[in-house]
């Protein structure tokens, strides 16, 4: 294995941080509209299914979180309004996870901006992710 060079580092600090500003932009648009960073992703953790039915064990895989966490998160979501739980139909002891009309209309606005801003992004990642070859 190669040892590390100062470019590496600089490579590494530059990727972190290009990281580090898409969370912070992120954190900042979702919490205009209420939202925390997680119960963003869990709305589109639920949406980036697709036609698979969500359970909170997905929604825990997703986030890599514990599933008791992730119950919680859903339970807030389901208190504001944006998501609903129904009984699976493959399996009654588990709840389906769905995204209410109010979550999907929210979620495509906060989507486009998130992709408007990895759009920009693009060209200095792609710089970086560059410099790991």
């Amino acid at each position: 294995m190669e040892e590390l060079t100062d470019a590496d580092y600089a490579a590494l600090a530059d990727f972190r941080h290009a990281l580090r500003a898409f969370q912070a932009f992120s954190e900042v648009r979702v919490a205009e509209y209420g939202l925390t960073p997680q119960q963003h992703q869990v709305l589109l953790a639920i949406r980036g299914a697709g036609t698979k039915p969500v359970t909170v064990g997905h929604v825990a895989e997703r986030l890599i979180l514990k599933p008791h966490s992730a119950s919680g998160l859903v339970v807030r979501l389901e208190a504001l309004g944006f998501v609903a739980r129904k009984p699976s139909p493959v399996d009654g002891r588990q709840a389906v996870v769905e995204l209410t009309p109010k979550a999907r209309e929210l979620l495509e606005h906060l989507s486009t901006i998130h992709r408007e801003e990895i759009v920009r992004l693009r060209p200095l990642l792609k710089t970086l992710l560059d410099t790991f070859v």
